[in-house]
């Protein structure tokens, strides 16, 4: 009975359109009194849950991204990416796809990525009169391979709530594979429907122009480089790797770029406020809701009901995969983690797949529910930018969610994407 109230009650007060922060600590104190146990247990489970000194690469990478933002450097990645591909059969979604990968991989954000990328590319499209629901569609897509890459928060949220079984180094590099097949699939993607639609090739300025370009960029995507660098090679931590990537980003942007002002610092720096204190609030409410989920054993329930329709792995996996999806359809990415994680790592770990590779398949369905209505926050930033209601971009969006999907599969069913490089540093 004190499942069914945990669990009915923090749905119903996400369909009347309670925050997801409140639904989720609402219902554990509901359930907390139905049991009669005393509310400081809530308290103690919310301060267990931000104490962990790992936390600190969270806003640490969000400060290095919103600096990167403000910085300028979103300009320089856009003329590094037209010059390689701008001359390609639509070459602005293709340069929209490689610069979104690229600023993905320096903010480690999606929803950063479609705020600086689309604000750009969006218009920019447009003007040279390609369909609005493309423009946002390969903006949209591109940017989520930010989930993927090193400066990644979620990647953090996901190694400490899965315990000490994976590091966050090994999921760093684990990422970096599915994040290269993403990227080719929404190249390819991209490449084609501009074909199909008859977008015209961009002109190609020389290599001389294309070389300036990928130089001027190279200085902002070298925090990739160091933070890879300096963890596999235990020159600092991940948690290091955080602060010296805020260090890299305020010498780049005012020393060598000089693009970031007084005012855009201050901005960089409430903005991190901001979402720092979302995400971990939301983290302190839901290890209370997960000391609930392992007070009741809700991962062997929902493994045994697996189990009673089937015994193969492969069908398993596939039931998995749905019902993340599902839940991606009405949950933040953070909330997502937090809550799936407990449910579902233990049941893939009983049938065969580790840690790193269920952490892989669990953020690329983060990503498609952030495509996915009605909560999904990366088309509803693309649709106002772009201007267009997200019922027309819906009817075109297949062959992009496609993609992800086959990403996502390969991911699930194909250990070696998700191992072969951290096997490397092994």
């Amino acid at each position: 009975m004190a499942l069914t109230l945990l669990s009915l009650s923090f749905l119903v007060l996400l369909l009347i359109g309670v925050p997801i922060s409140f639904s989720i600590g609402l219902s554990a104190i509901a359930t907390i009194f139905y049991e009669g146990l005393p509310i400081a247990v809530i308290f103690q489970r919310m301060t267990a849950g931000m104490s962990v000194f790992s936390f600190l690469t969270i806003p640490f990478f969000i400060f290095a991204g919103e600096l990167m933002l403000y910085g300028g450097i979103a300009d320089r990645i856009i003329q590094c990416a037209r010059g390689v591909v701008g001359h390609i059969r639509g070459g602005l979604g293709m340069t929209n796809v490689l610069a979104c990968t690229l600023f993905g991989g320096v903010s480690g954000s999606p929803v950063a990525d479609i705020s600086a990328m689309g604000a750009v590319m969006i218009p920019m499209m447009k003007r040279e009169n390609y369909d609005t629901d493309y423009a946002v569609n390969v903006t949209t897509h591109s940017s989520l391979v930010g989930v993927l890459m090193p400066t990644s928060h979620n990647i953090i949220i996901y190694a400490l709530v899965a315990g000490g079984g994976v590091s966050i180094t090994t999921l760093i590099l684990a990422g970096l594979l599915p994040a290269l097949i993403l990227t080719l699939a929404n190249l390819t993607v991209a490449y084609l429907v501009a074909v199909h639609r008859g977008y015209p090739a961009g002109t190609f300025l020389g290599w001389s122009v294309a070389l300036r370009s990928i130089l001027r960029a190279v200085p902002g995507l070298m925090v990739v480089i160091i933070i890879i660098a300096g963890i596999t090679s235990g020159v600092f931590t991940a948690t290091e790797s955080a602060a010296i990537a805020v260090f890299y980003a305020l010498i780049l942007t005012t020393l060598v770029y000089r693009s970031l002002s007084w005012a855009d610092f201050l901005k960089a720096a409430v903005k991190s406020v901001k979402t720092t204190g979302v995400i971990l609030m939301l983290i302190s409410i839901s290890s209370a809701f997960g000391y609930l989920i392992s007070l009741y054993s809700v991962a062997d329930t929902v493994g045994d009901a697996l189990m009673a329709v089937s015994t193969n792995p492969i069908v398993i996996f596939l039931l998995i995969n749905l019902a993340l999806l599902l839940f991606g359809t009405f949950l933040d990415m953070a909330a997502h983690i937090l809550i799936c994680t407990p449910i579902f790592l233990p049941i893939c770990e009983h049938f065969g797949m580790g840690p790193v590779q269920f952490g892989m398949m669990l953020l690329i369905n983060c990503s498609l529910g952030l495509n996915a209505p009605p909560i999904g926050a990366a088309q509803i930033i693309g649709c106002t930018i772009g201007g267009i209601r997200m019922g027309e971009i819906m009817r075109t969006i297949w062959p992009f969610y496609l993609a992800l999907l086959v990403t996502l599969l390969l991911v699930t069913f194909v250990p070696g994407f998700s191992l072969w490089i951290p096997a490397w540093f092994a």
